[in-house]
């Protein structure tokens, strides 16, 4: 019976960036036990990688180019396989923004917990992106409202008068604020983009 919280894992594709040797190899096998569909790639991963629902890789060993993707961009979970503390490989490994990480030797435990962890920290951290992506949007959106304003106040109104009369054409034309000022300034900017909608 499945816990709840912890998610079922069995069925997920794992690739295992590494060279052959004895730690990719303990990382394929208990990749199998637990039930995922796991496979060793080196020196490249496969053209499908970015369908992956994990990768791990040599940190001791990869670069930049073996990824389909940019340093810190992976669209899945990542885990490190870290067998040296050399500070610069370890700042690499870090710009891959690992998930989690294993220490090499691996022996035969710490798979499971690194699949688990990776996989909440990759999601927390997707959901911590969709937020600023969603913050910025406010922001962006509410520059538009005061340059609205005061576009509107450059013409006489008062910032009161101005704000009232984004208001009404908002409830009018039944959208936002937000559209409705970036309607007025769009056509306070010579009427252009109507212009150009007109036959």
């Amino acid at each position: 019976m499945k816990r709840p919280g912890i998610p079922h894992l069995g069925g997920a594709r794992a690739l295992v960036l590494h060279r052959a040797h004895a730690d990719g190899a303990a990382v394929l096998r208990q990749l199998a036990a637990i039930g995922l569909s796991a496979e060793a790639a080196w020196p490249d991963l496969p053209a499908d990688a970015m369908l992956a629902d994990f990768v791990f890789f040599d940190a001791d060993m990869a670069c930049d180019e073996q990824m389909p993707w940019a340093p810190g961009e992976a669209p899945m979970p990542l885990i490190a396989l870290i067998g040296t503390e050399a500070p610069g490989r370890v700042e690499w490994a870090l710009r891959q923004r690992a998930d989690a990480h294993l220490v090499k030797p691996v022996g035969n435990a710490g798979i499971y917990s690194a699949l688990l962890i990776a996989r909440q920290k990759f999601e927390e951290r997707k959901a911590l992106y969709r937020e600023i992506d969603s913050l910025r949007g406010q922001v962006a959106e509410r520059r538009t409202v005061v340059r609205a304003v005061l576009r509107l106040t450059e013409r006489g109104q008062t910032e009161a008068e101005a704000f009232a009369l984004l208001r009404r054409l908002a409830m009018d034309g039944q959208t936002t604020l937000e559209a409705a000022a970036a309607r007025l300034l769009g056509d306070s900017d010579g009427g252009a983009g109507e212009r150009s909608r007109r036959p």
